[in-house]
């Protein structure tokens, strides 16, 4: 049976897999070990800035003589794609029949197990001419550190069950490279309001209340570098936003070898079809940042507020994560764990009568606390 990624050690012609460890492609059988980025194949970087916050003044006309920019300006507009692709014999997708999976393998495999749901399934048509990776972030936790981290999680559970604390049935956990597109993008703001400061105060036998009013006006530029958003139908939206941040400091140009030991998922959806959803994420991101600088005031009243996000670059990107399932009171239950970061989402089973109790000691807690006070303002002790 073909693994995902296959690679032969020169010396003794075992197989050779990534090692999280130490970073290099290692033989388990004889401990050679290759530096990756020193293979054939290696990928083509691209440009990834810092992010910046750049604000002009608070006055109208100290923002307006800072810059100037019109909204319908083309220079406004996306920034159009430029992906790499996949070589005439460098990768292969197959799908399964069962679940309809769709990985990334080498080009000689003709058989192997779906990683998602353990049935069969056959090579599909070669990748040519599809998109390939730009970046990977390689893991750095092993499956054996994996498995240790889980069951500690587990151990921390206050509300869930016992037995299911014990951490000793997990089904299987695999390694799984799961397809992101990290964008750059530019969120350019403005926004009018009409802000008060009210101050209350005595003078004799008067209390005074003194209203100033504001008109407030704000203009920003933000970059935001790398916001990432995973693009696999099967992988749920919400587990792979909490199971971030991951450090970019580790990020690579993509090479296969990589992914020697592991399954690598295809995308389900290109960086255009995904822009809407992270132009939102980002919406949100300059109008809090907006908000944030316009403070000191008793009320703040929006007029005037025009936002837009704008795509500068969008790299395709694998990120590592263990899948792990575990097997309890016959149901499955799936998390995730960040393959860079150790960090683990999902959502574990509840013992009912772990929370009932402890609902009950806040109920009882809660009404002894009333007690003592009302005790003690009734002129005790």
């Amino acid at each position: 049976m073909s693994t995902v990624i296959h690679y032969k050690c020169p010396n003794c012609g075992a197989d050779m897999a990534f090692d999280s460890q130490t970073g290099l492609l290692r033989c388990g059988s004889c401990g050679r070990t290759d530096n990756i980025e020193q293979m054939a194949g290696k990928g083509h970087s691209s440009h990834q800035g810092d992010v910046s916050f750049d604000m002009d003044e608070e006055d109208r006309k100290a923002a307006d003589s800072a810059f100037e920019y019109d909204y319908n300006d083309p220079s406004h507009e996306d920034e159009p794609s430029n992906h790499s692709t996949f070589g005439e014999n460098e990768a292969n997708q197959y799908h399964c029949n069962n679940c309809g999976a769709v990985l990334i393998t080498d080009s000689q495999t003709t058989a192997t197990t779906c990683s998602f749901c353990g049935a069969g399934v056959v090579l599909g048509d070669r990748l040519t001419g599809s998109l390939a990776p730009a970046k990977v972030i390689p893991f750095t936790i092993n499956k054996e550190q994996a498995q240790e981290a889980f069951k500690k999680w587990c151990k921390k559970g206050l509300l869930t069950p016992k037995d299911f604390m014990t951490a000793d049935r997990i089904k299987n956990i695999t390694g799984l490279y799961v397809p992101f597109w990290l964008y750059d993008l530019n969120g350019r703001g403005e926004v009018e309001a009409t802000c008060t400061r009210v101050r209350t105060y005595t003078m004799g036998d008067w209390i005074y209340t003194e209203t100033k009013w504001y008109h407030v006006y704000r203009k920003v530029d933000l970059d935001y570098n790398r916001v990432p958003c995973d693009s696999s139908k099967k992988m749920e939206d919400s587990m792979m936003d909490k199971i971030e941040p991951y450090n970019y400091n580790n990020l690579k140009d993509f090479n296969m070898p990589y992914l020697a030991g592991y399954i690598a998922e295809k995308y389900d959806f290109t960086d255009e079809q995904m822009l809407p959803r992270i132009k939102e994420r980002v919406n949100g991101y300059v109008d809090s940042y907006i908000r944030s600088t316009i403070n000191g005031y008793s009320t703040v009243n929006i007029n005037y507020q025009n936002i837009n996000i704008r795509k500068r670059n969008a790299d395709y990107t694998l990120l590592p994560i263990w899948m792990v399932c575990y097997d309890y009171r016959k149901a499955e239950h799936i998390f995730a764990m960040n393959g860079q970061t150790g960090k683990i989402v999902g959502k574990p089973p509840l013992s009912k009568q772990k929370i009932f109790t402890w609902f009950a000691g806040i109920s009882i807690g809660s009404f002894a606390i009333m007690r003592l006070l009302t005790f003690i303002l009734g002129g005790g002790f």
